[in-house]
């Protein structure tokens, strides 16, 4: 596994190297100095739909719930590890878990949250992706175009459902009862509980449908909420757009990356997908490039603290029981 997340960072490095070698890296430099401080107020804008999507996932849990703070610290750093980091986009979800953990959450409850948190995000997406189509159409007379793109959709959408059906199912106690054969009885996610726990938990959760709708609705306004950073990134390039523009662009280039999930941050592939979006709206490349870059720089303002903040909560964690030890010997 971790000479495969090696192959596909490398795959991702190489990629994004070919496409700024192709346009100038002093070109783009210098696109992305004419936005100036107006990427400051790009990376800003992020923390709206963060606070939202915290808020979706904080629906899930039983009453009493986790803060809301502690819960946009948890998914801030889930965030920035799987942005910066050759994870698979799942690692961050491990790990945000693993903080509410650690800091007293039951386990089961808590992966079952992550677990559901997750499959509405990819289920919202799809929505969210069809609305770039339908603004694609309403844009272009292109229907081959979006046509491939609702195969893709179709695709995913089927993956998504079929996801939900097995964990109905009691996906994750047939995986525990897999892994403890596996690993000669010793699992990375013990943390969460047993398997049996997490399927009883994630199925408590889908028993109320309202809930999973509520947390559901939140997801998408998320989602809408990233077409500002795309009009704003726009704007201060000096190339503003209309928001049915920017919200085509921040779907499909969404849907892009969520495609290439297992090369870390998308590397090339966001950008080759922005530039090819972006020429659909008179963009040139050296525009579409740039909006991808500052939202690279956004990723890069936001993960770095983000990981320096995990390692410092993780020292914490270790250092807990070392001190409780030393206590109970000097009593």
């Amino acid at each position: 596994m971790k000479r495969t997340a090696l192959i596909m960072a490398l795959v991702g490095i190489a990629l994004f190297t070919a496409v700024l070698v192709w346009r100038g890296a002093a070109d783009m430099a210098s696109a992305l100095a004419a936005a100036g401080w107006g990427l400051v107020v790009v990376a800003a804008w992020h923390v709206l739909p963060l606070i939202i999507d915290s808020h979706a996932w904080r629906i899930l849990f039983e009453r009493p719930r986790p803060g809301p703070w502690r819960i946009v610290w948890a998914r801030w750093i889930g965030e920035s590890i799987n942005g910066l980091l050759p994870v698979a986009q799942v690692g961050g979800d491990v790990a945000k878990a693993r903080l509410l953990v650690l800091r007293g959450w039951p386990g089961a409850p808590v992966g079952a949250t992550v677990v559901v948190d997750t499959t509405l995000a990819v289920a919202t997406q799809m929505v969210f992706a069809l609305m770039g189509v339908a603004m694609l159409l309403a844009l272009l007379d292109r229907p081959e175009l979006a046509w491939a793109l609702v195969a893709g959709i179709a695709v995913m959408a089927t993956l998504v459902g079929l996801f939900y059906r097995l964990q109905r199912g009691g996906l994750f106690g047939g995986l525990a009862g897999l892994l403890h054969k596996l690993t000669g009885g010793t699992q990375a996610l013990d943390f969460i509980g047993s398997g049996r726990e997490l399927d009883r938990a994630i199925g408590a959760i889908y028993a109320q449908p309202m809930l999973t709708l509520r947390a559901a609705a939140w997801r998408l306004f998320g989602w809408l909420a990233g077409v500002g950073e795309v009009w704003l990134a726009l704007y201060f390039l000096g190339a503003p757009v209309s928001l049915a523009d920017a919200l085509m662009l921040e779907a499909l280039g969404q849907a892009v990356r969520g495609a290439a999930f297992a090369i870390p941050g998308a590397l090339g592939v966001q950008e080759g997908g922005y530039v090819l979006l972006g020429s659909l709206i008179g963009l040139s490349p050296d525009t579409a490039l740039a909006l991808s870059l500052s939202k690279r720089v956004r990723e890069l303002a936001f993960g770095i603290p983000g990981l320096v903040a995990w390692q410092l909560a993780e020292g914490r964690a270790l250092q807990r029981p070392r001190r409780t030890k030393h206590s109970v010997q000097e009593h």
